[in-house]
């Protein structure tokens, strides 16, 4: 499980290193500097959206799986969660200037689903499991490395937080990579790929504060996908 060790610990340097600089940063730096990432965001989302391979399930998958994330309060849990570590931990991270609690959990959670749930770090982490090879995981380190330090700018220290629920999300899959990869076919992991693009771009336009997305909600599509690829498969062959 070395992959997810090194993931996390470039998220907690990356997120440290942030919070020390943020004093020498020029305002205008770093409001323009998640913006830019937004828009990055909705890049890697729109090339992860058009390897899907059939768009009914993509579809279908992404709005049950939302309306599952809907029923049973999803983003509302993880933004609860948020805001109440940033309040236990407020001596430690303070709550960085010219941002309410809102704002930061808002901005936190889009971030949990940015780090603990993009299709770089879900299918890296099982491959570790399934072959021992990290090298996708150590790609995906040292972009969040950067991520991390450029939003620790304006969140602050309490970025590092995320780190956690990257490992323990990586830990899991790493776990399961054995019995679950097996199914994954170049069919099921293209409609998967897109399911995680269309989360990608969501998150990018909640950070751009375009369409504030409850992304975490579309977060059970992803379970959804690949039953509903092979139910597809089964009923309409090619």
């Amino acid at each position: 499980m070395l992959g997810p060790i090194i993931n996390s610990g470039a998220i907690i340097s990356g997120g440290l290193l942030g919070a020390l600089l943020a004093k020498f940063i020029p305002s205008r730096l770093q409001k323009g500097l998640p913006a830019t990432f937004a828009l990055a965001s909705v890049a890697i989302g729109i090339t992860m959206i058009i390897k899907e391979h059939n768009l009914p399930v993509v579809v279908m998958a992404l709005i049950l799986g939302t309306a599952i994330g809907e029923l049973i309060y999803l983003e509302a849990g993880v933004s609860h969660g948020a805001a109440f570590i940033q309040s236990k931990l407020n001596h430690l991270l303070p709550m960085p200037r010219g941002l309410d609690k809102a704002d930061f959990s808002q901005q936190f959670t889009a971030l949990i689903v940015l780090f603990g749930a993009s299709g770089l770090g879900v299918i890296g982490a099982m491959t570790e499991g399934l072959n021992g090879n990290y090298q996708l995981l150590i790609v995906k380190s040292m972009m969040d490395f950067v991520t991390a330090m450029i939003f620790a700018i304006t969140l602050g220290p309490g970025v590092m937080l995320i780190a956690v629920v990257q490992f323990a999300v990586q830990g899991i899959l790493f776990l399961l990579a054995k019995p679950i990869m097996p199914y994954m076919d170049a069919t099921a992991y293209a409609n998967f790929s897109a399911i995680g693009g269309i989360i990608m771009l969501a998150v990018g336009l909640r950070i751009a504060k375009i369409m504030n997305f409850a992304v975490v909600n579309f977060l059970p599509a992803l379970l959804l996908v690949v039953p509903f690829t092979y139910l597809w498969q089964y009923f309409f062959p090619e």
